[in-house]
C-alpha cells in the first residue's frame, strides 16, 4: 500500500513556476503506477513548455505501450518526450536551446524502478538517507574527478549547469536505478529547488519529524522557502506502508 502526495511551488525569487510533476498511485498502462518530476529550463515559456510536454507525453507514452518492462517503457516514454521538445525547439526561435530534467519511479511490489535525466533527484528515506540517482551535473563530475568536495560544491558558481536534459539534442541518454524496497521506507522525488535549499540531512530531518506525507511534503517546501526558495520547488513523496 503507497500513501503519496505530490506538491509544487513557485519559490520566493522566480515570476513563473516552470517546474511539473505527476503523480499516479493506480495503473497507467502496463505500470502499476508512475510518479514524475521534470524541471525545465530555457525561457520562461520555454522552460514551462519542456517540463509539460515530457510529463504529458511520458503519460500518454505509458497508456499505450504494450512493452512490459518497465526500464523499457520509462526509457521510451523519455525519448519520445525528447523527440517532441527538440523538434519544437527546431521550429520555433522562442523555444531554441529549451529543456528539462526528469526523474520518473514505479514501483511494483517491493522493486522500485527509477529512470533520469539531470539533475532533479530521487533520495529513499528510513532511519538513513540515500541518494539513488546521480546527478548530471557539472559539479557532479568535478567531485567523481576529486576536484571539489560535496560541501564545496553546494555553493559552486556552476552548480546550475547541467550536462544532460531532455529535449536539448537528437538523443539522450537515460540513466536507470533498481532498488529493493523495505517496509516504511519513503521515497522522495524532488526538483534542485530543494535540494539547493536543504542538504540531505536536514531533508532527512523533516521528513523524520512530520506526522504523515502531506505534512513532510509542505514542510519541506517551507522550509526550502524560508532558506531564499531561489527557485521553484517540487516534491513527491510515497510512503511505502505495505509490501
Amino acid at each position: 500500500m503507497l500513501k503519496t502526495f505530490s506538491i509544487t511551488d513557485v519559490g520566493r525569487k522566480r515570476q513563473m513556476n516552470q517546474d511539473s510533476v505527476f503523480s499516479s498511485e493506480v495503473s497507467i498502462g502496463n505500470l502499476p503506477n508512475l510518479f514524475i518530476v521534470a524541471d525545465g529550463m530555457g525561457g520562461h515559456k520555454a522552460g514551462d513548455y519542456a517540463s509539460k510536454c515530457t510529463v504529458e507525453t511520458m503519460r500518454e507514452w505509458v497508456e499505450r505501450s504494450f512493452e512490459k518492462d518497465p526500464a523499457v517503457i520509462l526509457k521510451e516514454a523519455i525519448e519520445e518526450a525528447n523527440r517532441r521538445i527538440h523538434e519544437k525547439a527546431k521550429e520555433d526561435a522562442e523555444f531554441e536551446g529549451m529543456g528539462t530534467t526528469v526523474v520518473a519511479a514505479t514501483i511494483l511490489g517491493n522493486n522500485l524502478q527509477v529512470a533520469n535525466v539531470g539533475d532533479s533527484r530521487l533520495y529513499v528515506i528510513n532511519e538513513e538517507i540515500k541518494q539513488i540517482t546521480k546527478d548530471h551535473s557539472l559539479v557532479e563530475e568535478m567531485i567523481r574527478m576529486g576536484g571539489i568536495d560535496r560541501e564545496a560544491a553546494r555553493n559552486h558558481p556552476d552548480k546550475n549547469i547541467i550536462t544532460r536534459a531532455v529535449g536539448v539534442s537528437e538523443q539522450v541518454l537515460v540513466d536507470f536505478f533498481s532498488v529493493e524496497l523495505t517496509k516504511q521506507d519513503t521515497i522522495l522525488m524532488c526538483s534542485d529547488g530543494l535540494t539547493n535549499m536543504l542538504d540531505d540531512e536536514e531533508i532527512l530531518m523533516i521528513v523524520r519529524g512530520q506526522r504523515d506525507v502531506v505534512e513532510k511534503a509542505q514542510q519541506l517546501v517551507h522550509m526550502a522557502n524560508e532558506r531564499g526558495g531561489r527557485d521553484n520547488i517540487s516534491v513527491v513523496l510515497l510512503e511505502v506502508a505495505e509490501l
